[in-house]
């Protein structure tokens, strides 16, 4: 964010989610307090860490089946205690959506179905065609370098997606550019603020090295939205602890391997979305004092 040298080193870790070589170090700034990963992959060489079988690759394909129907009716039950994506925004009338690192699709389905009118940027080629192939307009590449759109957007959207940008300040100016004034910015990142992240450390489930290069606070989140023009309305701490669930499984593989305990922990891991069902009033009084490890972020353009 424009800071004069000077940084302190908060961790050294690993990629945990496909296992390719290398280690990466997390630094914090001394002045504005926001964590990051340094030295990075570069823009040229990132795209290493992210395989066609990349989890949000194929979590958000979209199918025809039978199971997908049901599926779909089975989360609307499942939302109203875990709320999703979309249950987190306000309530808009149906205009002009971006949703930046639409992945394969899904929520760019999901909000069509609604009236929207649908557009994604993607880095992946791979799930960029796949978003294509449900029919919607999806431009592939970078947000910092896509060229800008003719007509603003009523709604800009980023699940899980700014903490990945070499270039988060352009970005989200870009973002608050492409906005009509009065539009809306709906963002979700980890929250290495959260007391997970201080339990876990290189642990932490959503540190995702080095795939992620930006570690946000709610603090160093409001600085960042507030530097490209921003005004953040309120911040939302997710009713989840999948972090929580699968950080635990990570600190135990690292220190019992091919043990019971690893393997169940393991077991239990895979099982994580009904265990945060079972959980729900500790996720719920953990959300209330803002310690849960993911948040949604609402902001709005000014008018």
């Amino acid at each position: 964010m424009g800071c004069p040298e000077g940084d302190d080193l908060v961790l050294v870790g690993r990629d945990r989610l496909h296992d390719l070589p290398g280690e990466f170090p997390v630094v914090r700034c001394q002045h504005c307090g926001l964590m990051r990963t340094n030295p990075r992959p570069t823009s040229e060489t990132i795209g290493f860490y992210y395989p066609d079988d990349y989890g949000p690759y194929q979590g958000t394909q979209v199918t025809n089946s039978r199971w997908y129907s049901i599926s779909q009716m089975l989360r609307k039950f499942v939302n109203v205690i875990l709320p999703t994506h979309a249950c987190l925004l306000p309530d808009l009338t149906a205009g002009r959506m971006l949703e930046v690192g639409c992945a394969s699709g899904k929520f760019l389905h999901e909000m069509a179905r609604k009236g929207w009118q649908v557009h994604g940027i993607e880095f992946s080629d791979s799930a960029a065609a796949s978003a294509r192939l449900l029919g919607y307009p999806v431009t592939t590449g970078q947000v910092e370098s896509v060229a800008d759109f003719e007509e603003p957007f009523d709604l800009v959207v980023g699940w899980m997606v700014i903490e990945h940008l070499h270039h988060p300040v352009e970005a989200l100016t870009k973002l608050y550019n492409w906005t009509r004034s009065g539009g809306w910015l709906a963002i979700s990142v980890p929250n290495a603020g959260s007391a997970e992240f201080r339990i876990f450390k290189e642990n932490w489930y959503a540190l995702h090295l080095p795939a992620h290069l930006s570690h946000f606070t709610p603090e160093t989140m409001r600085k960042m939205l507030t530097a490209a023009g921003w005004s953040v309305e309120r911040i939302q701490h997710q009713r989840t602890l999948t972090n929580l669930i699968m950080s635990a499984n990570y600190w135990v593989a690292e220190r019992f391997p091919d043990s019971f305990l690893s393997k169940m922990t393991g077991w239990i891991a895979k099982k994580q979305r009904y265990l945060n069902l079972a959980l729900y009033p500790l996720s719920t009084l953990l959300s209330f004092f803002g310690q849960t490890g993911r948040m949604t972020v609402l902001a709005r353009k000014p008018e």
